[in-house]
């Protein structure tokens, strides 16, 4: 009887907490924007508007030649989308509402609510974004054939993951330090155009150029990503393992930072922002 009860509470409780997630999450996705279709309709005007650049780019500078042989249009969605999730769901979850936030006076709110609502809500939007982009170029423009559609999967998820790794160690510090976050938050989303390696080809960068970018996640993702889309590209400089490590380190840090970050939590750290 005592085992029945238990089995109960347990499945009210996951319930409860997913009914509390899937409000937060449409209340995250409706902060920026109180219509949730301009919201989505501006991200994915984002992303057109990143892929027509670089294309422009590309052809202007005549570098469509160091790209992979095979449909240019895709090479650029693969990196770009890949960036574009990576680094959205690192802005999204810095911005979380924080121990000290006034919505953390409602009992059923905790900081991992937060976190959890504003990575999911960064995961849609973008995934979204991403097929709406995908199937208007598809019937619109030409046909796009992706060699091992599968396969795109993990490392999609994992640029995803290992931005929600990175805001996390960043919310952790956020309260002692919010400009330094600020800052560095900015500076790394831009570094992270170059370092992330969407503009060029992670097999024909030279031997001793290669540390310089093999210790970011997102350019081991990319590229993985290639080698799933491409018939004729082997990625034999990257690792998908590597990835998956780095966001479970990362991860861990993060929640251990933020458990001590919420230990220490006052109220005067909203004051004067």
């Amino acid at each position: 009887m005592l085992q029945s009860q238990k089995q109960s509470s347990a499945i009210f409780s996951a319930l409860q907490f997913g009914d509390l997630l899937f409000h937060s999450i449409v209340r995250v996705v409706r902060k920026s924007n109180r219509n949730a279709l301009m919201g989505l309709i501006t991200n994915i005007l984002q992303s057109v508007l990143m892929v027509a650049v670089f294309y422009f780019m590309f052809a202007v500078l005549g570098m469509r030649s160091m790209a992979i042989r095979g449909d240019f249009l895709l090479y650029l969605m693969t990196g770009i989308f890949l960036y574009l999730t990576h680094t959205k769901a690192l802005q999204s979850v810095v911005t979380s509402e924080g121990p000290a936030s006034e919505i953390m006076k409602h009992a059923p709110m905790t900081t991992f609510l937060s976190i959890t609502s504003a990575a999911l809500a960064a995961l849609y939007l973008q995934l979204l974004s991403m097929s709406v982009v995908l199937f208007i170029v598809h019937v619109a423009f030409r046909p796009i054939e992706i060699y091992h559609p599968a396969g795109l999967i993990l490392p999609f998820f994992l640029a995803w993951f290992s931005g929600v790794a990175i805001g996390l160690v960043l919310v952790a510090i956020k309260p002692f330090f919010p400009n330094f976050v600020k800052i560095g938050t900015s500076i790394y989303s831009r570094a992270s155009m170059i370092a992330s390696g969407k503009m060029f080809v992670a097999n024909q960068l030279p031997a001793y150029v290669l540390p310089y970018f093999a210790w970011n996640p997102l350019f081991h993702t990319i590229d993985q990503a290639r080698g799933a889309a491409f018939i004729n590209y082997n990625p034999h400089v990257t690792s998908i393992t590597y990835p998956i490590y780095f966001c479970l380190a990362v991860v861990m840090i993060g929640f251990m930072g933020e458990f001590f970050t919420r230990k220490m939590a006052s109220a005067s750290w909203n004051h004067g922002r």
